[in-house]
């Protein structure tokens, strides 16, 4: 995976490399795919969620670049696989169900949102978890349902974000913006 998969794609960082390194990708998988827990595409686990490929979470992890004493909240896609790069890199990490993502509005003050797949918003309740100017790194959905990886920063007016690499990631539908018809 480092080899063939991160490395090739330009996913160097050392710290990036040994945390991926780290964590068992099979201990997230269904067990039936645990032989190829490393495959470099998308697996369903039961329950509905995904675990993206291994590119996904490599990428995302040099992008946001968690700091030693910061406040990391992360949007679970049901693996736990996130959480368990990010946990030793992080002061301290909070972590939420999609769904739960999107009830209420209380705040975290978290100074680093990842959410663990591709979004077409970032909801305003969730946004208001977030500190003012907290960084943000997902997957986001473009234009035709192309999928991108992208960064953003938390303002008054909410989270803009900007695609820096298409890869394919999981939709979570669940931060699909609502469809309306206009003029």
């Amino acid at each position: 995976m480092i080899d063939s998969q991160l490395r090739t794609s330009g996913v160097n960082a050392p710290f990036v490399l040994k945390r991926m390194a780290a964590v068992a990708r099979e201990d997230h998988v269904p067990a039936n795919w645990r032989a190829n827990a490393y495959i470099d595409r998308a697996i369903a686990l039961e329950g509905g969620g995904h675990i993206a490929a291994p590119l996904f979470y490599g990428a995302m992890l040099e992008e946001a670049d968690p700091r030693a004493g910061e406040a990391v909240l992360v949007i679970d896609g049901g693996s736990g696989y996130l959480p368990a790069l990010v946990e030793p890199l992080a002061g301290t990490l909070t972590v939420i169900s999609p769904d739960d993502a999107l009830k209420g509005t209380e705040g975290t003050g978290a100074t680093l949102l990842l959410i663990d797949g591709a979004v077409e918003e970032v909801p305003a309740n969730l946004a208001a978890r977030l500190a003012e100017g907290a960084r943000v790194v997902t997957g986001m959905v473009g234009r035709g349902g192309i999928t991108r990886l992208a960064i953003g920063r938390k303002t008054d007016a909410g989270v803009a974000l900007l695609p820096v690499k298409d890869m394919g990631i999981p939709r979570l539908s669940a931060f699909d913006a609502p469809k309306g018809w206009s003029f």
